[in-house]
C-alpha cells in the first residue's frame, strides 16, 4: 500500500521484513468517518474489499488496539497498517520438494532450511523455492485450505539462499498478522550462529548502524552509521569460541534488515567466513605461508557458503498465548568447519 502524497496528516514508511508498517496519525481537521472509507482515501490503489479484509485480520490498528470497520475515525488517532509483500498467488506453482518441518499445527509451521535453497520465487528464481514445497505440502496435508488460498500463507521473515536455520509461516491471515506485529515489535526471538574473521577485543557487545542498499549496487548493502539513510538495525553478538584467525560468534537480532548481520559483521571489521558479499571469502587475518593458504582454502572448500546459521526462534503463538522456542543443529558443514579450525588452533598454540 503506498500512501497519497497530498494529505496533511503525519505519515511514517517503516519496513521490517516482508512488512512494511504505514503509520497515519490523523490531523485536527479530520471529520468523524468509517475507518474503511478513510484508508480508502489515504492509500493510492486500495480497494474497499482489501480494505475490509485487512481489519478483519487485524492487520490495521487504531492506537495499537484492532478495530471493526465501522469505526469512526478522530482527530489524534494514530492508524497502523501491516502490508505482505508475499509474491502473487499466480506466481506460486506447488512443487514435491523436501521440507524439514520440525514443528506444524493449524495455525503454523516451522521450517528448518537448509543452505542453497531460496525462500521464494524472484528473478532469476521463478520455482523450486522453499514457498514451491511448502505449497505442494499444504495442498497434500492441509486438504482444509482451499487451493486458491495456498499461497497467502504468510511468509513472515526470511532468510538468505545460503544461510540455513529456522523460519516460522502462517496457515491463516490473522496468525500471519499477529507474527507480523511481533516481528516488528522486537519482540521475537532470533539467534544466530556464525564464523566471522579476526578475533574481537571483548567477549560481547552491540553493533549499531542503519542498514540500506548499496547506492552504487543494488545486490549489496551498506551500514549507514549517521542515520542519514536506510533503517535502524541492532545486532548483539557474543563470543563463543576463538580460534586465533577466526572467531565463532552468536548474534540476536533486534532488527531483522536483509543481510543485517553480513553488513554489521563487515562493518566492524569481521566479514562472515566465505561471504562473497561482504569479502569475506578471501583471507582476511592470518600468515602469508602457502601451508596457511591452503588450509584456509580447504576450509571453503568445507563451507562453500557464507558461515551463518539461524539457530534459535522464540514468539509468542497467536492461536493458543503459549511462549514458543525452537532450536536447531549446526548444519555438517558448519560443523566441519569449526572443528577443522578448532583443531588448527590447538596445533597452532601447542607449536607455539
Amino acid at each position: 500500500m503506498e500512501e497519497n502524497e497530498n494529505t496533511q496528516d503525519e505519515i511514517l514508511l517503516e519496513s521490517e521484513e516482508l512488512y512494511e508498517k504505514l503509520v497515519i496519525i490523523i490531523d485536527k481537521g479530520q471529520e468523524p468517518l468509517r475507518i474503511d472509507k478513510f484508508l480508502m482515501q489515504r492509500v493510492e490503489g486500495a480497494t474497499r474489499n482489501k480494505i475490509q479484509q485487512a481489519i478483519e485480520n487485524e492487520m490495521v490498528l487504531v492506537n495499537d488496539k484492532p478495530v471493526k470497520n465501522n469505526y469512526k475515525t478522530k482527530a489524534g488517532d494514530k492508524i497502523i497498517i501491516y502490508d505482505s509483500n508475499s509474491p502473487e498467488s499466480s506466481e506460486i506453482l506447488p512443487q514435491n520438494i523436501p521440507l524439514n518441518i520440525v514443528f506444524e499445527d493449524d495455525d503454523l509451521i516451522i521450517i528448518n532450511k537448509p543452505v542453497a535453497m531460496v525462500v521464494h520465487p524472484g528473478s532469476g528464481n521463478p520455482d523450486n523455492t522453499l514457498i514451491n514445497a511448502v505449497a505442494w505440502h499444504l495442498k497434500h496435508n492441509c486438504p482444509q485450505i482451499d487451493e486458491s488460498e495456498l499461497t497467502r500463507f504468510g511468509l513472515v521473515h526470511r532468510i538468505d539462499k545460503n544461510t540455513s536455520g529456522l523460519l516460522v509461516m502462517a496457515k491463516k491471515q490473522k496468525i500471519m498478522a499477529e507474527l507480523a506485529k511481533q516481528f516488528f515489535n522486537h519482540t521475537v526471538h532470533r539467534r544466530y550462529v556464525a564464523v566471522v574473521w579476526g578475533n574481537f577485543e571483548t567477549t560481547e557487545g552491540t553493533i549499531t548502524g542503519n542498514v540500506g542498499r548499496n547506492l552504487k549496487s543494488r545486490k549489496l548493502f551498506t551500514v549507514y552509521p549517521d542515520g542519514d539513510y536506510g533503517k535502524e538495525a541492532i545486532t548483539h553478538y557474543k563470543v563463543l569460541e576463538n580460534f586465533n584467525y577466526v572467531t565463532v560468534v552468536e548474534c540476536r537480532l533486534e532488527t531483522g534488515r536483509t543481510h543485517q548481520i553480513r553488513v554489521h559483521m563487515q562493518y566492524i571489521g569481521h566479514p562472515l567466513f566465505n561471504d562473497d558479499f561482504y569479502g569475506g571469502d578471501k583471507i582476511v587475518k592470518g600468515t602469508v605461508y602457502t601451508k596457511y593458504k591452503q588450509f584456509v582454502e580447504n576450509c571453503f572448500a568445507i563451507c562453500p557458503r557464507q558461515a551463518l546459521h539461524a539457530k534459535e526462534l522464540g514468539f509468542t503463538h497467536p492461536g493458543t498465548g503459549e511462549k514458543m522456542l525452537f532450536e536447531s543443529d549446526l548444519p555438517q558443514d558448519m560443523s566441519s568447519l569449526i572443528e577443522k579450525w578448532r583443531k588448527y588452533s590447538t596445533f597452532k598454540n601447542d607449536a607455539e
